[in-house]
């Protein structure tokens, strides 16, 4: 058996189990699966954990990873075919699939970004941003900038971009600016809000918050595995393949410090800072069924396409049928 019973409760969490269950002999080669990522992003740490530990072999397959420079780089990798795989949210899936491709996940990550102050300021509540100077990142249509501002407006009758001076800029740009005194909160990446918290600052509220504020029932999966369906029905053994991979190292690094020692020069990360991007990472891996994170994403769409209109989500205004891969609920 390539699964533990230990790993097979887990997968059965995460709704894998019944896909699993008629491919764990060992011996088949499932083949190459190619997957573009960002060279210094988080996504690195999960991927070098898989070859490290030669999982992709342990589960029929042969990962080649492929850096990039950047994330438009990725996506237009992928719609070209010169990837298999690359790591998006499933906004940009939904968008894809609404247009023609034939985009599809499997949830990655739900670490999400949060609103960071630092701990001696008077910034208690979402109430007391008033008037402030707010640092964000990922721009004005930031999917986690857009779902803290529908529920400050919602529960806390903050208008955020209208009431306070917002600074848009890169994510380390805005986290040293921070840390400078330069602005009074900022929402970040969740790997920058792990750092920052780790010297110094504490989250005020995160996106996580606001999208159970405004309906989700759980964590929903901001990042996801995306590949095209044609590719995962040509290539089912491959598909399965690396979700196992994934599954087993998700499991090593839920459970192993020593991991995240080895990881530590990877993660340029130390101490404090290493230790909080460890526990950060641990609480965003995914165990909730696919079904359930599906039925939160399409209800969090409805809010964000109201609030971010058609530059965020085009024309449609519910979620793609099909944006989660079904491939894991068969």
């Amino acid at each position: 058996m390539l699964i533990s019973r230990r790993n097979i409760l887990r997968l059965a969490a995460l709704g894998l189990t019944g896909v699993f269950a008629s491919r764990c002999g060992s011996g088949y080669a499932a083949g190459k699966v190619r997957i573009g990522v960002l060279k210094f992003g988080t996504v690195s740490w999960e991927l070098d954990t898989i070859k490290q530990h030669q999982l992709d072999t342990a589960n029929g397959i042969e990962l080649d990873v492929v850096n990039f420079a950047g994330e438009d780089a990725t996506n237009v990798a992928l719609l070209a075919g010169e990837v298999d795989m690359i790591v998006s949210d499933w906004l940009w899936v939904s968008r894809q699939r609404s247009s023609g491709e034939d985009l599809t996940l499997v949830p990655y990550s739900t670490a999400v970004g949060a609103i960071m102050v630092k701990q001696d300021s008077p910034v208690k509540t979402v109430s007391d941003l008033k008037e402030k100077k707010i640092g964000v990142a990922g721009g004005p249509i930031d999917k986690s900038w857009l779902l803290i501002q529908a529920m400050a407006k919602r529960d806390f009758e903050v208008d955020l971009p209208t009431e306070n001076d917002i600074v848009y800029g890169a994510p380390p740009l805005l986290a040293e600016k921070a840390m400078d005194g330069e602005l009074d909160a900022v929402l970040n990446f969740w790997h920058f809000c792990a750092r920052l918290e780790a010297n110094g600052f504490r989250r005020l509220v995160g996106a996580n918050e606001a999208a159970k504020a405004l309906g989700a029932t759980g964590a929903v999966s901001a990042l996801g595995y995306i590949f095209h369906e044609k590719w995962a029905q040509e290539n089912q053994a491959a598909a399965i393949g690396f979700v196992k991979a994934s599954a087993a190292a998700k499991q090593l690094l839920a459970q192993s410090d020593g991991e995240w020692l080895r990881l530590a020069p990877l993660m340029r990360a130390e101490g404090k800072e290493l230790e909080k991007l460890r526990d950060r990472y641990r609480e965003g891996i995914p165990t909730r069924p696919i079904a359930e994170e599906e039925a939160d994403a399409a209800k969090l769409y409805a809010v964000l396409a109201a609030v971010g209109g058609e530059k965020l989500v085009g024309e449609a205004r519910e979620m793609a049928p099909g944006t989660f891969w079904s491939g894991l609920t068969r």
